[in-house]
């Protein structure tokens, strides 16, 4: 194992997350102002490297080190460079400088295939509220109607794309080369599993499906001191019931996880009744058919209580994502490599969505999750261990040379 490859690649996550548009925290968002600095450093690095390096009209950093032949097929290597508000070093990010690390360890070394790194624009949603939209365009997914989606200060996605001078008219450009090997997807597990079971990494065989929704509840906002109880049309009243009866059913329901993350409140002052509160859900689940069927559960629960508290609401999809399966070939090449890494063999599912399940549906795909100490994840307080990401390079570059001997062969 590679450990000071697997320490150079933990301090240059370090030195990204310093690259934050909140001064203290790492917070960044879909193409904010310190998007600009982390492809700047990120691109010195592919460029020594020997890789060519661009930014394509959906603001991914796209790093190409070319095969042997100018008409090699590409093994795309990649990852997410937005974060959550208040976000750790390694979400995403770490996915990205380990491609590069691996790269970087073929010093020189020109192989059958060539190997594109890529640093998605936006994974997280968080500024638009729609996630996955770097990863959306490499695969045509991109369409006029999420150009048009806006940010709570009224810009589009459009118009921010602009705004890092980049042709929105130009997002076709985005698009993977035809005929790609696949997709390689290195992410911290940002859960406890691995720790519990005492395991570095874990080959993924599957993403839960997952819904994203804005729920609004609206009734008729009054004077907190005037107005009777019986008389009242309280929308947050009638959100924080349906709130709980989410959590209800989510643990009630073998494997399915739902949150209500976000409460905008109208008008928001504390001595006036809320006339209007919107309420995110996230639902997920591996199965399909139950996280349908819970969703259903959840509308007709938030009916019935706005028709027993006389309140209007109104149901909002964001994301409707199915499950989705990884290659199981490139699964069987990622297990070996890990077997001879010396790492045990550990499959697991993921619960949080990445951009591997974008990518699915158009190339085979395959992910590899690193152990986080603690299960802690989206908090500042996020790591890995030097050990984990040593012996997770190393079974990357294992992956490299087994799908070197078979595209040769």
């Amino acid at each position: 194992m590679n450990v000071e490859a697997a320490r150079e690649v933990i301090r240059r996550c370090h030195l990204l997350a310093a690259c934050s548009d909140e001064a203290g925290f790492t917070t960044r968002t879909f193409l904010c102002d310190s998007m600009r600095k982390v492809h700047g450093m990120i691109g010195v690095w592919m460029t020594a490297a020997g890789m060519e390096v661009r930014v394509d009209p959906a603001g991914n950093l796209r790093g190409v080190y070319a095969g042997q032949s100018k008409d090699a097929r590409r093994l795309l290597v990649g990852s997410h460079l937005d974060t959550v508000p208040h976000a750790g070093a390694f979400d995403g990010v770490l996915g990205v400088v380990m491609g590069l690390s691996l790269v970087e360890s073929l010093h020189g070394t020109r192989l059958p295939y060539s190997v594109e790194v890529i640093g998605f624009s936006d994974e997280e949603g968080v500024r638009f509220g729609v996630p996955f939209i770097g990863s959306r365009a490499l695969v045509g997914e991109l369409d006029a109607a999420l150009l048009a989606v806006q940010d709570t200060d009224d810009v589009s996605v459009a118009q921010a794309i602009r705004n890092f001078k980049l042709d929105p008219s130009r997002i076709a450009d985005a698009r993977a080369d035809a005929n790609p090997l696949g997709y390689l997807e290195f992410h911290i597990e940002q859960g406890p599993l691995l720790e519990s079971a005492d395991c570095p990494l874990a080959v993924v065989d599957r993403i839960s499906g997952r819904t994203c929704a804005d729920m609004t509840f609206t009734g008729a906002a009054g004077h907190a001191g005037t107005t009777p109880m019986p008389s009242r049309r309280d929308a947050v009243a009638g959100a924080a019931e349906w709130i709980g009866c989410v959590e209800a059913h989510a643990r009630g329901t073998k494997g399915l996880v739902a949150t209500t993350g976000r409460i905008d409140v109208e008008p928001g002052a504390a001595n006036v009744i809320a006339g209007r509160c919107r309420v995110s859900v996230d639902v997920r689940h591996p199965d399909d058919s139950v996280r349908m069927a819970a969703v259903e559960r959840l509308r007709m629960t938030a009916q019935e209580i706005g028709v027993r508290r006389r309140l209007q609401v109104d149901w909002t999809s964001r994301l409707d994502q199915p499950s989705t399966a990884m290659d199981p070939q490139l699964m069987a090449t990622l297990a070996r490599a890990l077997q001879a890494a010396g790492a045990p063999m550990t499959v697991m599912s993921s619960g949080a969505g990445h951009d591997a399940m974008v990518l699915a549906p158009y190339m085979p795909a395959a992910m590899l999750f690193i152990r986080t100490p603690g299960g802690i994840s989206h908090h500042p307080d996020e790591s890995v261990d030097e050990n984990d990401v040593a012996m997770a390079l190393a079974a990357g570059m294992n992956f490299f040379n087994e799908l070197a001997a078979s595209t040769s062969a």
